[in-house]
């Protein structure tokens, strides 16, 4: 059973009963059983947690087995009491992503479901938007992103799209009627690897495969980091490419309503994460109490130099970090006491929560921040499995530079898996890059559990305990070529590209009832 902390708004939904509307300091937070009939493996294998998202709609916990409970915000609709409402779907769930005013899940087939205010005729009903797209080879989606009031997908070719509200040119194109809604997903740009944005923001960074960062949308307040200390507009509307961003490699971006959040990691020997900031101190956003309109260093005694930066994220104003001497340090809004300081005071400058005695202390690698697009926190436990690498490949094989490889041999399948891994894991380490050559020469199934050990080595967040996971799976020849042959091979043969076959499927959600109940 994983560990999950909760604090700061227990309303719209409530969360824990018996607790007050405000929670100021960490707590746990525990499942409640709708069926007591149910299988007790079936609810401990629902309490492995993989991804939290929360919002003005619904709060939603993703568990590891592909299902959800989702806590709708039923007074978002009607004053009816609060039960969680399981999502069915006829497929695993990858990922779930809440905004303001949208929630969309990604599926593992690369179909994407959306409710919320794009679907204007019922706020509640799931529309699949991956099916709008116009251009049929775009129609399988790797990754999602929220905004406020915008939903992006990243294509399996490396396009950003964009679906929902253009009202600040979050969408990158000029708006001719403030108020209308995209209804179908707009092309944004081309190449693209990664889509940063935040579950109440209206702006949005799209990062290219050459590491050149672009923005667009709402920036009264200097969000988009372009350096100028005032625009004329406040909205930027056509995609603009970021400059003077901080050297290093960009980790990842996370926006709030005000302002925009970098962790950048640089490339000396022993690596450092940084986070820089941008936009304006309102509600203490920033981690310094100044207006900045360029991405700058936030700095903190509580930064050691033997420590590193875990993981971040950023809600509406408030900012929650986590470090790999298991600190737990926040900035910003606090008047729910989202940032679990035990009061309600902002804070302008970066200062450390007390946590309760963690459970997996020793593997805090696994642990994870998210902040919701309010008032909410969580801290919670979520180790990788075997399922998390099948999902990475999974999206390695439906990009087009690995559609013209072809597997010949049992072991030929297994060694050319691996160098995709290799591919995609490394950081160009030659010397890695050398020893896992060696290994992959000699073709021995298990030996080349190796590569999998030196490959997840290199990753931050890869759990070391996953390893005799992944061994168990390589020593059996049965089990490793049924799941090599799943994840790489179509079952149709004619098929050249190698892509995962997708089936086209009508998913059936259940009618959610928000009704009074007594």
């Amino acid at each position: 059973m994983n560990e999950i902390l909760f604090f700061g708004q227990n309303q719209k939904p409530k969360l824990i009963k018996n607790k007050s509307f405000m929670i100021t300091k960490p707590i746990q937070f525990k499942f409640e059983n709708q069926n007591q009939n149910q299988n007790q493996n079936e609810n401990e294998n629902e309490n492995e947690i993989k991804q939290i998202s929360s919002g003005i709609l619904s709060t939603i916990f993703l568990f590891k087995n592909g299902k959800a409970i989702e806590y709708l915000s039923l007074e978002y609709f009607t004053d009816s009491n609060q039960n969680p409402s399981k999502i069915q779907i006829e497929e695993n769930i990858q990922k779930v992503t809440i905004g303001v005013q949208n929630e969309a899940i990604l599926t593992k087939e690369g179909n994407v479901f959306v409710k919320g205010d794009i679907n204007s005729k019922n706020l509640n009903e799931f529309i699949n938007i991956s099916s709008l797209i116009e251009n049929t080879n775009d129609r399988i989606i790797e990754d999602i992103v929220c905004c406020a009031q915008s939903v992006y997908l990243l294509t399996s070719n490396q396009n950003a799209y964009g679906i929902g509200s253009n009202n600040y040119g979050q969408l990158g194109f000029e708006s001719i009627q403030r108020w209308k809604k995209e209804e179908k997903p707009i092309l944004m740009m081309k190449n693209v690897s990664k889509i940063f944005s935040g579950n109440s923001s209206q702006h949005v960074f799209l990062l290219n495969s050459n590491q050149e960062l672009f923005g667009c949308g709402y920036n009264e307040f200097g969000q988009l980091g372009l350096g100028e200390s005032r625009k004329e507009e406040s909205k930027i509307q056509k995609l603009t490419k970021i400059q003077n961003i901080p050297k290093g490699k960009i980790i990842d971006i996370q926006c709030g309503f005000y302002n925009s959040i970098i962790l950048i990691e640089d490339e000396n020997e022993n690596p450092k994460r940084k986070l820089y900031s941008c936009g304006h101190h309102q509600y203490n956003g920033l981690g310094k109490n100044q207006n900045t309109y360029k991405f700058t260093e936030i700095k903190s005694y509580l930064f050691e130099n033997d420590d590193n930066i875990l993981d971040f994220s950023v809600g509406y104003s408030h900012t929650l970090m986590l470090t790999y001497n298991s600190k737990l340090i926040g900035f910003g809004w606090n008047d729910y006491g989202q940032l679990g300081t035990g009061d309600t005071n902002n804070h302008f400058i970066p200062i450390q929560i007390e946590l309760p005695k963690l459970r997996f202390n020793e593997d805090i690698s696994n642990y994870h921040i998210f902040c919701d697009s309010f008032y909410r926190s969580f801290l919670y436990y979520s180790p990788p499995s075997f399922s998390n690498l099948e999902e990475d490949l999974i999206k390695l094989f439906r990009r087009k530079e690995f559609c013209n490889i072809s597997f010949k041999t049992e072991n030929g399948e297994i060694i050319s898996a691996h160098k995709l891994i290799l591919k995609y894991r490394l950081n160009q380490n030659q010397n890695e890059n050398e020893k896992l050559k060696e290994i992959i020469s000699k073709k021995s199934i298990k030996e080349s559990n190796q590569i999998f050990e030196m490959i997840y080595s290199n990753s931050s967040k890869i759990n070391p305990i996953l390893y005799s996971e992944i061994k168990e799976i390589i020593n059996s020849n049965e089990k490793i070529e049924e799941t090599m042959k799943r994840i790489y091979l179509n079952e149709n043969e004619n098929e050249k590209d190698f892509i995962i076959e997708r089936k086209e499927k009508k998913y059936k959600f259940p009618k959610i009832n928000i009704n009074n109940e007594k």
